[in-house]
């Protein structure tokens, strides 16, 4: 019996160098491109392991659960940390990280998440870029949700790691992701005697055995599935053009963030100002007295499919998560979604408008 998932050739060093070629003309990036064998979470560790030399500084940016994350790698490595930290309802500006270098000019490593999905935030990354190389530190940048959602230009915005993982607005996989790796980041890693060697996390043995080596080997057996899903994403992409997905997604999360205004019902958007949202997932605050685990949970017994989700951990009870990215970019997933909540808060003895609502969403979507 044959099947059409597993009688596959086996995927060649060429083939697999053809998708690097490809995520690199995504990101417009000179840079060395690493597709990696997991989720992103495996080339954002690798990247800070790689990079982190105990007794050196790092700036680590906290706009959302993902900042803090790094922090705790940066100090599992010796590193000390200073830790810029925002509310999560804003981005963080250019200034704060200026004098955050200029009040720790040992600084060597900093560390930023461009768009935060967990919290509905995107961050200035071309500013920031240029503060960062200006003082001399290496750039490490999470672009896993912004990725294909908003521009991404690591090469002209001063990115020295930039990560990516196709599982959002990209509309793909979740178990390969990849790593665009600057010289200078490259040399780092060299001279850390602390990066991982012989390892799933090393970086540098990618660099040695597949780089290094014209890609004509393959250091361990690919991901076939993945990789070959990735590619067709990427292709899609491409077929569709990086403009118009990201124009979906941009039109999104402006009829998202209208349609919860004029739902009403005491929703609220999380991130304050609609310049600091990210393109991908809209963040709104319940109303007072509400949970918002128990709200979702109603909306999402009409539709489990409805992409809603409550916040997470502290923010499990006031914070509600509209995910418009990949397949749900879309006017009718969002309307879909709203109409849900309208409905649980309807259900709740709260007023809401369903109708305007809709009109809202259609009206911020034509207009982009």
């Amino acid at each position: 019996m044959t099947h059409a998932f597993l009688d596959l050739p086996p995927l060649t060093a060429a083939h697999f160098a053809s998708i690097e070629r490809q995520v690199a003309a995504l990101l417009r990036t000179e840079q060395d491109v690493v597709i990696m064998q997991g989720e992103a979470l495996l080339p954002l560790e690798a990247c800070i392991r790689s990079a982190a030399e105990p007794g050196s500084t790092a700036l680590n940016v906290i706009t959302g659960p993902y900042g803090q994350t790094f922090g705790n790698w940066l100090r599992d490595c010796g590193v000390t940390v200073v830790d810029l930290s925002v509310p999560f309802h804003t981005a963080v500006g250019p200034d704060q990280v200026r004098e955050a270098l200029a009040a720790h000019p040992e600084i060597s490593f900093v560390s930023l998440v461009h768009a935060e999905a967990a919290t509905g935030n995107t961050n200035p990354v071309a500013e920031i870029g240029e503060i960062v190389r200006a003082h001399g530190a290496l750039f490490m940048l999470d672009a896993v949700a912004s990725v294909g959602a908003e521009p991404l230009l690591p090469d002209a915005w001063s990115v020295d790691l930039c990560v990516i993982g196709g599982q959002k607005a990209m509309g793909g996989p979740a178990g390969v992701s990849a790593v665009s790796v600057s010289e200078r980041a490259w040399q780092r890693f060299a001279e850390n005697p602390q990066a991982p060697r012989g390892s799933y996390l090393s970086l540098l043995d990618w660099k040695q055995r597949w780089i290094d080596g014209g890609r004509k080997a393959l250091p361990h057996a690919p991901a076939q599935l993945e990789m070959l899903a990735l590619q067709a994403c990427l292709e899609r992409i491409e077929a569709d053009g990086l403009d118009t997905v990201m124009d979906r997604h941009a039109r999104a999360a402006a009829a998202t963030r209208a349609g919860a205004l004029a739902l009403g019902g005491g929703l609220a958007p999380y991130v304050r100002r609609a310049q600091d949202s990210a393109p991908v997932a809209t963040t709104l605050r319940v109303p007072v007295g509400s949970d918002a685990s128990e709200l979702v949970a109603k909306a999402l017994a009409t539709d489990p499919a409805l992409p809603l989700i409550a916040g997470g951990g502290a923010l499990a009870k006031e914070m509600i998560r509209i995910n418009h990215y990949g397949p749900q970019a879309t006017a009718d997933a969002v309307y879909s979604a709203l109409a849900a909540l309208g409905a649980a808060l309807d259900g709740m003895g709260t007023s809401v408008d369903l109708r305007g609502a809709r009109d809202a969403v259609a009206t911020a979507w034509r207009n982009g």
